[in-house]
């Protein structure tokens, strides 16, 4: 008997990892425009950690100006297609909505920031030029959300740009670790080809520390930003841990969303430990994939889930198991998985499955940060904050930018 579930029908894996928040047609969008009270000193705006002025975005929407609303998202946030699909929207600028406050449906202002970002993307618009050259070069270690947003605004005020990265394709975790069905490759490709499209350099497979020694970064260049993301995933640390169906999440991940979904292997019965985000991303997977019993495993209870509670209801909604207070102990199985056994308040019990999915977050990247600062480097994105959103991220790739340009006697950016 194989461990593996069966593949599903091409048509239902389509199905199942469709865009869970499909976009609005052009009269819905100009409707729910139309909704927006366009508040002076909006809250949405001072909720939004890149602080994108909402009202004036969705006016020109209502307007049916969608070029001047994309320009007004991605001035402020570079990764506003992204954002607009996989933000926290309902913690951050809907949740904000003064029409919260009314007992009235929030403006969907996720919604309509694709809306008006789709529309650029899809026809290539150059919205931004390039500065006029200003002899500075700046090298950027990460051609992920922080590290993009940051090149952008230099090439804006006129730096030579050289972006490094260590995968073969650029955009980090939008392109390799958000769930597909919120946000496929293709789409953070194009939103990091209209930032290289400003004459940004972009060299992939290279790592820094390996092919490149940050030191001699820091001689050639005349500022470094860092924005790397977080490193390796953490380890179970317990016995079995090295058996054949014991996978990490973002491993899971990248390779669900570089494959076709029938080459992604996955357990009858999956068991992911860790009740972040990125967890529930592959145990709703996981149970999208075909699995038969997927389950999340945590050693604290309910209210103590990392997750925000939409996602927790998504999954819920999926048919996905939850098992609080369990402490997982060891992975059971003769070469391969064949159980979890935990420690619960009733003792000791095993659950049965033939995959193990570890969700417990990344370690730190300490290794780009040298024990005294640099005056030329500058680190931003989640290997400064421990790991945010996108939208942080690109509001610490933009700060870090401001601060390169004011170092470089630019001025306040």
């Amino acid at each position: 008997m194989t461990h593996y579930a069966p593949p599903l029908p091409a048509a239902e894996l389509e199905r199942n990892f469709a865009d869970i928040a499909p976009p609005l047609t052009p009269d819905a969008a100009i409707a729910e425009a139309h909704r927006c009270l366009y508040c002076f000193d909006a809250p949405c705006t001072k909720a939004c950690p890149t602080h994108i002025d909402v009202p004036a975005f969705i006016k020109k929407i209502a307007t049916g100006n969608l070029r001047g609303s994309a320009r007004v998202i991605l001035d402020a946030n570079p990764m506003g297609h992204s954002c607009a699909r996989a933000c926290p929207v309902e913690v951050l600028c809907e949740g904000a909505c003064v029409l919260n406050d009314r007992d009235v449906k929030p403006i969907n202002i996720a919604l309509l920031q694709r809306h008006a970002t789709d529309y650029a993307l899809e026809r290539k618009l150059r919205l931004f030029a390039p500065g006029r050259p200003n002899g500075k070069r700046v090298a950027i270690v990460g051609a992920g959300p922080a590290g993009l947003s940051c090149a952008q605004d230099l090439r804006r005020w006129g730096y030579a740009v050289t972006v490094l990265e260590a995968q073969d394709k650029p955009g980090g975790l939008n392109t390799y670790g958000i769930a597909e069905y919120k946000m496929r490759p293709a789409t953070a490709l194009a939103e990091a080809q209209m930032v290289l499209d400003l004459g940004v350099e972009l060299r992939t497979g290279v790592v820094v520390g390996r092919d490149v020694g940050l030191e001699t970064l820091l001689e050639e260049y005349d500022a470094v930003f860092v924005g790397v993301g977080l490193g390796s995933n953490r380890g179970l640390g317990i016995p079995g841990e090295e058996l054949v169906g014991v996978v990490d999440a973002l491993s899971f991940i990248a390779h669900l969303k570089s494959h076709p979904y029938s080459e992604t292997p996955v357990g009858r019965r999956v068991a992911v430990i860790g009740a972040g985000n990125t967890a529930i991303d592959a145990v709703t997977q996981a149970k999208r994939l075909g699995a038969e019993r997927a389950m999340i495993v945590y050693r604290r209870g309910e209210a103590d889930m990392r997750c925000y509670h939409y996602e927790y209801e998504l999954a819920k909604r999926d048919g996905c198991e939850f098992r609080f207070h369990a402490s997982p102990r060891r992975v059971l199985g003769n070469a391969r998985v064949e159980g979890l056994e935990v420690e619960t308040p009733a003792g000791v019990e095993v659950i049965a499955c033939d995959m193990v999915i570890k969700a417990l977050g990344q370690t730190p990247r300490a290794e780009f940060v040298p024990p005294a600062a640099h005056p030329k480097l500058f680190v931003g994105g989640d290997c400064a904050n421990g790991g945010a959103e996108i939208v942080n991220a690109a509001a610490e790739g933009k700060k870090g930018a401001a601060a390169i340009h004011r170092m470089l006697g630019g001025g306040h950016g």
